[in-house]
């Protein structure tokens, strides 16, 4: 009886993909348009891109037969995939109200959902607290239980949204925290159309802008001369910098780019800068420093899991892996970097612990340190910044042969 359910659902979702398919050669009136203003070095007038090279984040992943069959494979899990858990342990945690001064506790709630607090601000990044990721309850399924319930998040005062899938915008959660909370929302361009279907408004900044919070709430900043990122105004809390990634957007077949992605520099009055990398591909591997050239990062969040869509591939052109991550991380020049993106969605072929375990082979390599895997919903302090031991330069080609072994060429 499960096995027809299944195979039901799987008959009505390639159904779904078919329509959608169907939509991208329908007229106008069916797309998207989150955004309009002038052409740039990545946007066309109608959609974004990568200006570091751009065909790596269009192509279906290879091997797989085709779009329609990769969702089949996708939900039915018929690809020779690693088993993963139906769930995992969670200890959930009720964070403290505020945390005050230069001391930073973080809390990773989950895939790209971590809650920073320091100076007594709550920032809290792509928040998604849905079951599963994927339009109309469809899309893969949790595995691991948020780490903090969303009724014992504190008051949030910012969030940051990088770019609009759904395992990164959820409409449903922010809807919540707005109604709540009334957070400062910053993310790019055209994704504060997305997040207004919700009631939620936010700031849309395209890559070097910047806002700017203070008692008053967020302002863009972006062209205020009054004052510079060395340097800080009377009443600025905090200021957050869109940096550039290299990823792609997209809620629906049509709507493919219309919306910009980036990652964020969080910069504070002291202690040391935060750094949220979003989803991200490698790209030209340039933009870490130029998130670094704001000041120097005392956090990272970067992604390190959803890499592996043929076998033994070690990252895709729109996810870094482990391999990729730690030399983001040695980019950065980070003292200290948490893995997110990994454990909770089933999102790519890789088994559940992969990752982490990956990572630690790369940092390995890499000889640095201060990046590691954490447990979800388990607190953690962050200390200063203080400079790294980011170990020895290494380009992706000397990286990978580092890591062709057979411990790693074991992982599936």
């Amino acid at each position: 009886m499960a096995f027809a359910f299944k195979i039901i659902g799987g008959v009505l979702l390639l159904l779904i993909v078919a329509a959608g398919l169907a939509v991208t050669i329908a007229p106008r009136f069916l797309d998207r348009i989150y955004y309009r203003g002038d052409a740039s070095d990545h946007y066309d007038g109608e959609r974004f891109f990568n200006p570091d090279k751009d065909e790596d984040t269009l192509r279906v992943p290879p091997g797989r037969g085709g779009r329609a069959g990769f969702f089949w494979r996708q939900f039915t899990g018929s690809d020779g995939r690693p088993a993963w858990p139906a769930s995992v342990p969670v200890a959930a945690s009720k964070p403290a109200a505020r945390v005050e001064g230069e001391r930073m506790v973080v809390t990773w709630i989950g895939h790209a959902s971590v809650l920073i607090q320091t100076q007594g601000l709550n920032i809290l990044t792509d928040p998604v607290y849905a079951d599963r990721a994927g339009p109309m309850g469809f899309g893969p399924k949790r595995v691991a239980a948020p780490g903090v319930a969303f009724d014992d998040l504190p008051r949030i005062d910012l969030v940051l949204v990088s770019h609009n899938h759904y395992d990164h915008l959820d409409q449903a959660t922010l809807k919540r925290l707005w109604q709540r909370d009334r957070p400062q929302i910053v993310t790019s361009l055209g994704n504060d159309s997305v997040i207004g279907q919700t009631g939620a408004k936010a700031i849309a900044l395209d890559w070097g802008g910047n806002a700017t919070l203070t008692a008053a709430g967020l302002k863009d900043t972006s062209t205020d001369i009054r004052c510079d990122p060395d340097s800080w105004c009377p009443g600025d809390r905090a200021r957050v910098f869109i940096t550039r990634n290299h990823h792609w957007g997209s809620r629906w077949f049509t709507d493919r780019n219309r919306a910009l992605w980036s990652s964020f520099v969080i910069a504070l009055p002291s202690g040391g800068n935060v750094f949220f990398a979003g989803d991200t591909g490698f790209g030209d591997g340039l933009w870490p420093a130029e998130a670094a050239a704001y000041g120097p990062v005392r956090f990272a969040m970067i992604p390190i899991g959803a890499f592996r869509f043929a076998p033994g591939q070690m990252s895709s052109g729109s996810h870094i892996g482990p391999a990729e991550a730690a030399l983001v991380h040695q980019r950065l020049g980070a003292a200290r970097s948490l893995a997110i993106h990994w454990g909770t969605f089933r999102l790519s072929y890789e088994g559940y612990d992969t990752p982490p375990r990956m990572l630690a082979a790369a940092m390995r390599c890499t000889g640095g340190t201060g990046f590691a895997a954490a447990a979800i919903g388990v607190p953690f302090e962050v200390a200063p910044y203080a400079k790294p031991q980011t170990g020895k330069p290494l380009e992706p080609a000397a990286m990978l042969a580092c890591m062709d072994t057979p411990a790693v060429k074991a992982l599936h």
